[in-house]
């Protein structure tokens, strides 16, 4: 079924009111409501057009956000059956596999956080977990990626600074790289737990306790469940004394959804009681008047392009432990449905052109969704890839289809437990330069110096 693709073909709009009015109770409903947010969505993804590169957003948009944006749309193929995008997502997540086929591409060095490369390897996760279809058989395989990205992360854990721990960014050379964050490490948490629960192997699982182990030790993670940022590395310095208490929602949900995973995986009572700890905080932190939101910035206008995809996912892995642990979706299921509906009527925009900077909005006229809801369903004239993100996991947070699989309940992806190459291979390193290269330097000058003038005497004669 192919939702989208009918709903392009015919031009449709969601109402005549321009905004999208889903019944949050009929399921077609919500069905035909994700498949007009997801069309806006693509509108943006240019990554598909001849002469673009596959599995990259137009600027102002980072690399990592695109490996987001590839999880919601499997989510979308997940929950309505319409297989729209399923051959751009899968050209997107093979093209960024990259040469060692671990979501670490030579062309993204620069600018390439543990956070990054995680948030793509939690893609790649995803799609082993759900059965979407396979890669070529000499072509990357979902699983084998994230093993490999698995086994980077454990390479760069850092015992020798705060105890252990990721630090934010792959290469030294990137500003972050004397901080480590909650983030990279709940990403390599969340991996680690999922790779145990669909391979069964319980050194993933030990990973999964070492990472959870020093975020509570270091202080990232209090006694309350709240989860701080980050750490500076210091010289002579405690890793305490220098901690930034910023919380973000898709901290939270990071941390969430792996406990929710290995409290499925070991049925040990310890890890249900962590994933009620994190999900009470998180629930009373990132709502307000029944819906979610981005607590540290929403309010005041001051989120930025990142930030605002954050609450994103959240929602995402909200209704992943609803599913997870039945018993916890009475707590879940009727905030993530007041959410869908709010978020769902805030898609009604009709902006006639870019904002200065960013890609134009190509989606039908009065669906473009708009970034905060906290003021009902009205569109704030901010739109984007995070914000119609966001509106599209709200709306797939509100349907319910067949639970993550394993490799004993179904699994098809193939794996490598000894994938993943060498950090250093992604640093291009420059030869010192020799006498013989200043030399040949000069007398390459003196050339193109005689060159120009003698081109330019020709030309005055």
């Amino acid at each position: 079924m192919k939702f989208s693709k009918l709903l392009a073909g015919l031009g449709l709009m969601a109402t005549a009111a321009n905004a999208i009015d889903v019944q949050i109770d009929d399921e077609q409903s919500r069905k035909e409501a994700a498949g007009t947010v997801a069309y806006g969505l693509l509108g943006f993804y240019y990554g598909n057009n001849t002469g673009d590169v596959p599995g990259n957003l137009p600027s102002p948009y980072y690399w990592w956000l695109c490996g987001a944006m590839m999880g919601t749309l499997i989510d979308y193929w997940h929950f309505t059956g319409d297989d729209s995008y399923n051959d751009l997502v899968k050209q997107a997540m093979i093209h960024q596999a990259g040469v060692d086929q671990d979501f670490l591409p030579a062309n993204q060095t620069r600018a390439m956080g543990n956070d990054d490369q995680g948030f793509w390897a939690m893609t790649g996760m995803l799609a082993a977990e759900y059965k979407f279809p396979d890669p070529p058989e000499d072509g990357p395989q979902w699983l084998s990626i994230v093993q490999a990205v698995f086994n980077e992360f454990a390479s760069r854990w850092d015992e020798e600074h705060c105890g252990g721990g990721l630090r934010w960014q792959v290469f030294d050379f990137n500003v972050g790289w004397n901080y480590k964050n909650s983030v990279s490490n709940g990403c390599f948490f969340n991996i680690a737990s999922r790779l145990a629960r669909y391979t069964g192997n319980d050194s993933y699982a030990d990973w999964a306790e070492t990472v959870w182990e020093w975020e509570n030790e270091v202080g990232l993670m209090t006694d309350k469940y709240e989860l701080k940022d980050g750490v500076t590395i210091r010289d002579g310095q405690d890793c305490r004394e220098d901690m930034d208490p910023t919380q973000w929602s898709y901290n939270s949900g990071v941390w969430l959804h792996g406990a929710a995973i290995m409290s499925n995986y070991t049925d040990d009572a310890k890890w249900k009681t962590r994933v009620e700890g994190i999900l009470n905080y998180g629930l009373d932190l990132f709502t307000k008047d029944g819906i979610i939101f981005e607590q540290q910035c929403e309010t005041w206008n001051t989120c930025d392009d990142d930030q605002r995809s954050f609450k994103g996912y959240y929602m995402r892995w909200l209704a992943a432990v609803a599913q997870l642990i039945p018993e916890l979706a009475d707590k879940i299921v009727p905030l993530l449905k007041n959410t869908a509906v709010i978020a769902a009527g805030a898609c009604s925009g009709s902006p006639t052109g870019p904002i200065a900077g960013y890609p134009p909005f190509k989606g039908h006229p009065g669906t473009a969704c708009g970034f905060t809801w906290l003021n009902g369903s009205t569109f704030d004239n901010k739109f984007g890839v995070p914000e119609s993100m966001n509106a599209l996991a709200a709306l797939l947070s509100t349907f319910e289809a067949d639970p993550p699989v394993s490799a004993d309940t179904g699994g098809t992806s193939k794996g490598n437990p000894g994938a993943g190459g060498s950090d250093e291979e992604k640093v291009r390193v420059f030869q010192p330069i020799t006498t013989g290269d200043r030399a040949g330097a000069g007398i390459l000058t003196t050339i193109i110096i005689c060159g120009v003038i003698g081109g330019s005497a020709f030309l005055i004669i």
